[in-house]
């Protein structure tokens, strides 16, 4: 187990909430609350299941609440651009972030996913 601040996906996951807190920030008032709070609650329940992913013994239940985490929050940040919320370029580096997560998210499941074999050697 590595420390979970050191993990790739710990670092695009904290990128993704620095691009969330900035496009909420920005976002009109009457929208702030709403849509810019939720996304910027998904994108710290997506860093906190990055750590309980990383530290426990079966990871699958926390990688897929983090896939789910991680779909809410793009829906959330398309709604946003859609409204005007936010800009086209701000969508865009989120949608690449969220992009990295998910992938690297996937690929830390299919490792925890697999059954443990135990013992080395030739089985015939």
């Amino acid at each position: 187990m590595s420390i979970h601040t050191s993990l790739p996906i710990y670092k695009a996951a904290y990128d993704l909430l620095g691009l969330s807190s900035d496009m909420v920030k920005n976002m009109n008032r009457d929208y702030k609350r709403t849509i810019g709070e939720k996304i910027a609650m998904e994108c710290i329940e997506i860093i906190v299941l990055v750590f309980r992913a990383n530290v426990a013994q079966d990871k699958e239940p926390h990688l897929m609440e983090l896939l789910e985490r991680l779909q809410v929050a793009e829906l959330l940040i398309r709604l946003a651009k859609d409204k005007q919320l936010i800009s086209l370029g701000a969508y865009a580096q989120a949608i690449e972030k969220s992009t990295s997560i998910g992938k690297q998210a996937n690929g830390w499941r299919k490792p925890a996913s697999r059954p443990h074999r135990g013992g080395h050697g030739r089985h015939d």
